[in-house]
């Protein structure tokens, strides 16, 4: 019997000290759970929650108590005392009045709708658009991926409770139970309705997604077609310059060729674009309308300068190249178009007769508004193709000399000078001819013959290079003056003044003089 007896309790023993073992394990394992739970952010609220909940609920029961009566007054002051502290805790607990798992997982929320695209540089906030849904999608369903774990694990943890409980059937490990199981209602509910709003919100996203993928394919093509629109309106300017530089020999026609083949170009190109990208082009006709009144009216000079340049280069009255004069308050500039754009005229003074007469300096750059050309004088020098200009000198001689000689003698020298000025001037007035009413086209030297003060001036009219007429000039006068000092019976007259005196004045200046 006693073995019997011995062996029942180490039996019993055995048994208590597995089950103690087995409780311990339990025990850890639902530690180690309650640590990743209570770790979590949604448990804290939950938690808060439950929290707010018991303070509002104490409180509820200590305002009753303070309403009664029979209270002394230590106790009304303690219990006054308790009421305010839990009023501050639960005012640091309002945030959780609400169990809203919602917020902690951001359920709900509108996805970003991206205004609708309308041209090509719109698809790179189109991509960074796409891939920040595509983040914000990747965020929530981790957000829900980790709710769910805790779901999980609050479930492992039941279940472990469970276990315990029938180890050790004790209140507090059925308490826990209880509440454990409360919270997994609450959360599972939470889950359940989070995973629908996800799928709502995902579905959202998906649609967005769509639409703009859409609308980048339309940009896209759009983009691609101007591209091209583009390059064929860029290779057709290439080829139009390739034939202008093929059959247009003159240097300055080609240029201002040019000069219209990238004015038309670019126009074209913006016009290619404004279409592609207007909508509604009558709305833009209206506010283009109200916006160039008032412009034209602000900008007037601005604008005269750009219908100045349309008259300049589809007129053909200057190019670049052409020496010309321009008059400006008492003021004269000559010089050589070096450019003409949109804005203005830009000459190289030169030497010329004006310079020698007046400016005594030269060589500047001088920019001239286009709008000029419907205020000011402005003279050309070689326009439609001349290169000469009609250029006169005078020379004065004494009313004693060989007046028949010395015109021999300056028309020799100036027809001589001038005879290869003389035969381009002719083909260029045939030219003229055939556009303009000239009456007079003669154009061989011509010497007039007039009277001055102290002589009889000989007036000399010929043909000279437009860009060199001072040097022609040089070399005529150098040469005049040499042929006629070998003429004793020419001499050159210029302003003088004779004194007569008498002997008696004479001799009564020279007796004060000695005096």
């Amino acid at each position: 019997m006693k073995k019997i007896f011995f062996l029942a309790c180490f039996v019993v023993f055995s048994f208590a000290e597995l089950n103690n073992s087995l409780v311990l394990e339990s025990k850890a394992k639902i530690n180690t759970l309650n640590t990743i739970i209570e770790a979590s952010i949604h448990n804290i609220r939950y938690d808060n929650f439950i929290k707010y909940q018991k303070i509002s609920d104490e409180l509820i029961i200590l305002r009753d108590e303070l309403n009664k009566e029979h209270l002394s007054y230590e106790e009304k002051d303690a219990t006054q005392s308790k009421i305010a502290n839990l009023e501050e805790q639960l005012r640091l607990l309002k945030d959780y009045k609400y169990l809203n798992f919602a917020q902690s997982l951001n359920i709900g929320e509108n996805v970003e709708i991206l205004p609708k695209l309308t041209n090509p540089l719109a698809i790179i906030g189109a991509f960074s658009h796409i891939k920040k849904l595509k983040d914000e999608r990747d965020e929530q369903s981790l957000k829900i991926e980790e709710f769910e774990n805790l779901v999980l694990k609050i479930k492992e943890k039941n279940t472990e409770l469970k276990e315990l409980i029938k180890l050790d059937n004790s209140k507090e490990n059925l308490n826990a139970l209880k509440e454990s199981n409360k919270k997994l209602s609450e959360f599972e509910n939470a889950l359940q309705f989070a995973k629908v709003s996800f799928s709502v919100y995902e579905k959202k996203i998906e649609d967005e997604i769509t639409r703009v993928n859409a609308e980048i394919k339309v940009q896209t093509l759009r983009a691609i077609n101007i591209f091209v629109a583009i390059i064929l309106v860029i290779i057709f300017s290439f080829s139009l310059k390739f034939i202008a530089k093929k059959y247009i020999k003159d240097n300055e026609r080609y240029y201002t060729a040019t000069k219209i083949i990238n004015f038309i170009n670019l126009n074209i190109i913006f016009l290619i674009l404004l279409f592609a990208y207007i909508e509604n082009i009558t709305y833009l006709v209206t506010i283009l309308g109200f916006a160039s009144a008032g412009l034209a009216i602000a900008m007037k000079d601005m604008f005269m300068s750009m219908l100045g340049w349309c008259v300049i280069v589809f007129g053909g009255s200057m190019r670049v190249g052409d020496r010309i004069k321009v008059i400006q308050n008492d003021l004269t500039y000559v010089g050589d178009i070096i450019d003409i754009s949109f804005l203005r005229i830009t000459i190289y003074e030169t030497l010329t007769l004006e310079t020698y007469m007046k400016n005594r300096r030269s060589g500047r750059i001088i920019f001239i508004p286009n709008n000029y050309v419907f205020t000011h004088l402005i003279a050309n020098y070689t326009h439609h193709g001349m290169k000469t200009v009609l250029d006169g000198i005078d020379i004065t001689i004494s009313f004693d000399s060989n007046l028949e000689k010395a015109k021999e003698i300056m028309e020799q020298i100036v027809t001589k000078q001038a005879k290869p000025y003389t035969e381009l001037a002719k083909k260029a007035m045939k030219r003229l001819q055939n556009e303009y009413s000239i009456k007079n086209p003669k154009v061989e030297p011509k010497i007039y013959i007039f009277f001055e003060h102290w002589g009889v001036r000989l007036s000399a009219w010929y043909m000279a290079n437009s860009y060199a007429a001072l040097n022609l000039r040089s070399t005529i006068s150098k040469e005049l003056i040499s042929e006629f000092m070998k003429h004793k019976d020419i001499k050159i007259a210029y302003p003088s003044q004779n004194l007569y005196l008498d002997k008696k004045q004479n001799a009564a200046r020279q007796g004060d003089f000695n005096g």
